[in-house]
């Protein structure tokens, strides 16, 4: 975690750490699925995997540690993925990167009506206003939520906005895969 501030509660470092992480892998990537773990809890459960990814050192006992899940499946709508998710005990949160088209709320009075939803998806692109945003967007069993937002035209770990309620819907759909 290079430029997540210290003071920032354990979720919004692991966000703001997940962002990092995706940023620097560059844009148009696919959705990356992430397990957040209590990082005191790895290193005493599993110390193996706690040494492999750096941690045994870390003096922090309140932190989050996210640990990226295998690929989401290209072509099933994300949420009927998410929808499949079951999270063992050990894992106290989730949270998801995924890129999409954004409009400004001046646009919306704009969108013509009757448009299927790949229709509108293409309306979008087409859009002289529209922005490209990577969301990170992360929840906890316990109801707690943190997002980040990056808008590729201001691609810099200073632009990027944090706040737990910047994509409700999202936030939703991950802890939904925490109810039974």
């Amino acid at each position: 975690m290079s430029n997540t501030p210290m003071a920032a509660s354990p979720l919004t470092r692991a966000v703001l750490e997940i962002d990092e992480y995706v940023s620097g892998l560059g844009w148009d990537q696919p959705a990356r699925l992430f397990a957040l773990v209590d990082t005191a809890r790895l290193r005493a459960q599993e110390p193996a995997l706690a040494a492999q990814l750096g941690l045994e050192d870390e003096q922090e006992s309140s932190g989050l540690t996210p640990i990226e899940q295998e690929e989401i499946p290209a072509g099933k709508p994300l949420d009927e993925f998410l929808g499949t998710i079951a999270w063992p005990d050990a894992v106290a949160g989730c949270a998801l990167t995924v890129e999409r088209l954004m409009l400004p709320p001046s646009a919306e009075a704009q969108v013509p009506e009757g448009l299927s939803d790949k229709k509108l998806t293409q309306w979008v692109a087409r859009h002289p206003d529209r922005q490209e945003v990577r969301m990170t967007v992360a929840v906890l069993r316990d109801g707690t939520r943190d997002s980040a937002l990056r808008l590729r035209e201001k691609d810099s770990p200073t632009e990027v906005l944090t706040g737990g309620s910047l994509v409700p819907g999202l936030a939703e759909a991950l802890a939904a895969t925490f109810e039974d």
